[in-house]
């Protein structure tokens, strides 16, 4: 099974975030933050956060992409039940037990987002509050070999310049 885990470029996400998500941690969509969120609490970082943030499953810190990667079944099943154990503790949840199958969903969402995609495949998350409340979309980043097709001049170079 494919999973993401977050992945910083620079140190962008220290700054944009009030929190942060760990390099490596496990991280799924987390737009269930934002559901009961106005216009009025998108402000500064929040707004950050409920833009394009992913949630770390782990420090329920944000970030701005993630890469795919493979999820052990062990792993998998830990991830969901400290999933289960946020949603007690922060939602209001009555128990792990009945907060599992919630964070399961939320587990297979991140991972129907990522089974068709190839091992290091950035994604990116874009966020927008509409009268129907939160709506989520996704981008995905093919991940590129090192090598000189990024030096490549794109276009030709005897290409004459189209006048108007």
């Amino acid at each position: 099974m494919m999973l993401a885990r977050a992945i910083h470029f620079d140190e962008s996400d220290i700054n944009v975030f009030h929190s942060p998500a760990r390099t490596g941690e496990w991280c799924i969509a987390g737009g269930f933050e934002f559901s009961n969120w106005s216009e009025a609490d998108l402000t500064g970082k929040a707004r950050q956060a409920f833009s394009n943030g992913w949630l770390g499953a782990e420090t329920f810190g944000r970030v701005t992409f993630v890469a795919v990667t493979q999820i052990e079944p062990v792993e998998f099943d830990a991830l969901k039940t400290a999933l289960a154990q946020h949603f007690v503790q922060m939602y209001g949840a009555p128990s792990v037990e009945a907060a599992a199958q919630v964070a399961e969903d939320e587990l297979r969402h991140m991972a129907e987002l990522c089974e068709d995609q190839d091992a290091n495949t950035l994604l990116t998350v874009a966020r927008e509050l509409t009268d129907a409340g939160v709506k989520e979309s996704f981008r995905m980043i093919e991940p590129r070999d090192a090598g000189l097709d990024q030096f490549a001049i794109h276009g030709s170079l005897d290409e004459e310049p189209h006048s108007h």
